[in-house]
């Protein structure tokens, strides 16, 4: 098992969050069995970008970015070279650490309202 580490698995200035994942996992069902928090609007079915992902650590380990997944990146917002859609990186062997996107955190507040109500109260 390789260790998956998700820098702001609660939003930002939260801490990091790591777990132990299997080879062939996606970052996505990762992180919906440990809580992170990254959004999926289509439900993991690469009909959309909200469960994007900045890969920071382990980036050679996933696998290589297919035409579909490139072609839907074009819709997400502030892409990098590090860019990948969580429901399609399945991990690997190696460890890999991801920051989720702005974008993702957002659209998992919208998936998950009782959430965002709590975090508005504690502000």
């Amino acid at each position: 098992m390789a260790k998956l580490t998700f820098v702001n698995a609660h939003g930002k200035g939260t801490g990091p969050l790591t777990i132990d994942v299997a080879a062939g996992v996606s970052i996505l069902d990762a992180a919906e069995e440990c809580g992170a928090r990254v959004g999926h609007a289509c439900g993991g079915n690469l009909a959309c970008s909200t469960c994007h992902v900045y890969v920071q650590d382990g980036l050679d380990s996933l696998p290589e970015v297919a035409d579909k997944e490139n072609d839907i990146m074009d819709k997400a917002f502030d892409v990098r070279f590090e860019s990948r859609l969580a429901c399609q990186a399945k991990m690997g062997q190696a460890d890999v650490t991801v920051e989720i996107a702005e974008e993702s955190l957002r659209a998992w507040l919208d998936e998950n309202p009782d959430a965002r109500t709590a975090a508005h109260a504690k502000k």
